[in-house]
């Protein structure tokens, strides 16, 4: 099987075998290959656009030797060109390249292509992330990372693709955000982080979706729970206490969820745009 080629900037040349033991490069590329086992119809093609060569060869040479249809450009403005010519399935994207940033080059793509664009970047923040995701990113891998993560997550995305199912969905509240596909979920508030559980970003989707409305606690039980679901109403409010402790900058006096006595709970956070 034959190694995908690398297009750097006006020029194409074959992948560089020599370095790939590199330990600045190891450094950013946890080195931890698998066979992918992808299950789909046609052999997918993988556009990698990243101008750091080095790590671009080894990531090229990984792919291409789990079965993944390979082509590789070293900036911004030679992936758009490629990316018309190889009409990739999916797309691995870093952020920082000379001209042309990688927020900049998903816009364009997303103007002449549906394949899945995963983020891969050293720009880790949870605003870089959000942004990633706004200008049309499937996913958001922080360097360094392991083979392993960035194949499961590149497929996690191509299947969700063939199945015709959103690969992200965001919600946006005022300071809060959230970030769902069906393998993770995300919550982002000032700019941060945070880590809910399942159930826990049901009842808080839930109440995001109808903010400022007052949600009774059957409302809520029902829509996160299931409306098979009999369960002790005491629990929305165990929720409610575990989402304020996480969320609110003094859980004693919520800002985003508030509770109307004697009728449920409110989201307000300046509505979903």
């Amino acid at each position: 099987m034959g190694i995908g080629r690398v297009f750097w900037g006006n020029e194409r040349y074959r992948p560089l075998m020599a370095g790939t033991g590199d330990s600045s490069m190891r450094g950013r590329l946890k080195l931890r290959s698998r066979n992918v086992d992808y299950s789909l119809n046609h052999k997918p093609r993988v556009l990698v656009i990243d101008d750091d060569l080095m790590l671009s060869n080894l990531l090229v040479m990984l792919l291409d030797s789990d079965g993944f249809d390979v082509d590789s450009a070293g900036s911004g403005s030679a992936g758009l060109e490629l990316a018309e010519e190889f009409v990739p399935d999916a797309i691995v994207l870093d952020v920082r390249m000379p001209g042309m940033n990688g927020f900049e080059v998903c816009k364009r793509l997303r103007e002449m292509t549906d394949a899945a664009i995963v983020f891969a970047s050293v720009k880790g923040k949870p605003e870089d992330i959000v942004r990633g995701l706004q200008v049309g990113g499937d996913d958001y891998v922080v360097k360094p990372y392991t083979y392993k993560e960035l194949s499961s997550r590149l497929m996690a995305c191509l299947r969700r693709r063939r199945a015709g199912m959103p690969t992200t969905v965001l919600e946006t509240s005022g300071e809060v955000m959230l970030v769902t596909d069906p393998d993770r979920r995300l919550v982002f508030i000032n700019e941060r982080e945070v880590q809910l559980t399942p159930m826990e970003f049901e009842v808080l989707k839930y109440l995001m979706k109808n903010q400022g409305k007052v949600l009774s606690r059957e409302a809520i039980l029902a829509n996160a729970w299931g409306p098979e679901y009999f369960g002790d109403q005491s629990l929305v409010k165990q929720f409610v206490y575990r989402l304020r402790n996480k969320l609110e900058p003094e859980p004693s006096e919520p800002h985003y969820i508030l509770t109307v006595r004697g009728s449920g709970y409110v989201f307000e956070g300046g509505g979903i745009r």
